[in-house]
């Protein structure tokens, strides 16, 4: 049976469960992608930390994303979602450096009226709130002087979600995988067998095989700096703090108080994803602010812990091993009479 989403989901989060009794509060990642702008030094700062091999050169023919998805060889994968725009639907409902019926918050662009101080030029201000980098802007925003009107940009961080019902933990025989005193998941790649299992229990499809070596790879929400008091390094590297790190129930405060920022401001296609203790996979330590559906970045809508019925299949299976094993006394002792 499902576990109880309470007895993971306190404000320490689930490693005193995994046997850390002094375990500091949950760490982990918001990720909120209205500001993202798609620079991918999360990405950069990712690989030259960890030490993560060169994805190669990959031509996906998929807009600037030349890495596709996360992999063994990419921790950090930044989505780039090149979206039209429904037919009829309006370009625009904030005009640079003006207001509008439909949304009376002012933006103004550059280093002009409201933008932040040291902006870069074709940054956005809405009201009191920077959004962004050109083509980073949430839906229907627009550019300098003139609209568009053809696509918008859909751009997001992706990571391993370290989840507090983690099914790579569960079917990890080697022990390989082990939950941290932060909370996160972690993989002790020198005792992988690269036998897999964690591969397709993962809900995300997050974690990959490298091929050269057959083991398993997969953001260590930097280990190693967590303990020496260190940001992650793709937070670190982040220049407009998309990628947030800290205590997991600060960022989801933090979180619903700038989705309550961006509907005020007429943006209400925001919403947070994998933030919810009490979802399928007892909520994610890196957690994400969307400005579409899940799918649209390849995210599950309902992603749920693949192991959640493996108490019950077992059990099922102990019961009829027994039936079989009585089934087969009495047909013994039924014979030998």
């Amino acid at each position: 049976m499902f576990p109880d989403p309470n007895s993971r989901s306190g404000p320490r989060g689930p490693a005193p469960e995994a046997g850390w009794p002094d375990a500091p509060p949950r760490v982990g990642f918001f990720t909120d992608t209205s500001v993202c702008i798609g620079c991918k030094a999360c990405e950069v700062a990712c690989k030259e930390w960890n030490d993560v091999p060169g994805s190669g050169l990959d031509l996906l023919g998929m807009s600037y994303d030349n890495t596709g998805a996360l992999t063994a060889n990419s921790w950090r994968h930044v989505a780039f979602v090149e979206q039209p725009l429904p037919a009829g639907q309006p370009s625009s409902r904030v005009a640079v450096g003006g207001t509008d019926s439909a949304s009376p918050t002012t933006v103004a662009a550059g280093t002009g009226p409201g933008a932040p101080s040291g902006a870069p030029d074709g940054a956005v201000r809405a009201g009191t709130e920077f959004l962004g980098m050109p083509g980073s802007q949430p839906p229907g925003r627009g550019v300098g002087a003139q609209e568009r009107t053809e696509f918008r940009w859909l751009m997001m961080s992706d990571v391993c979600k370290h989840c507090t019902y983690a099914a790579c933990l569960d079917v990890c025989p080697t022990g390989s995988l082990f939950r941290t005193e932060f909370g996160t998941v972690v993989v002790q790649e020198d005792i992988c067998n690269g036998c897999g299992y964690c591969v397709s229990a993962c809900p995300y499809g997050v974690i990959d095989r490298r091929r050269d070596d057959g083991r398993v790879w997969k953001c260590t929400l930097c280990y190693d700096r967590l303990g020496a008091g260190m940001t992650p390094a793709c937070a670190q590297a982040c220049p407009t703090e998309s990628i947030q790190y800290g205590p997991l129930d600060e960022l989801r405060e933090r979180a619903a108080a700038r989705v309550a920022t961006l509907h005020e401001g007429g943006v209400t296609e925001a919403r947070l994803y994998g933030h919810e203790p009490t979802d399928g996979v007892g909520g994610d330590g890196a957690f994400f602010l969307l400005l579409d559906e899940p799918e649209v970045y390849g995210l599950p809508p309902e992603p749920v812990v693949t192991t959640r019925d493996l108490p019950l299949m077992w059990k099922r299976a102990g019961l009829a091993a027994l039936a079989m094993a009585a089934a087969a006394v009495v047909a013994f002792v039924g014979g030998s009479s």
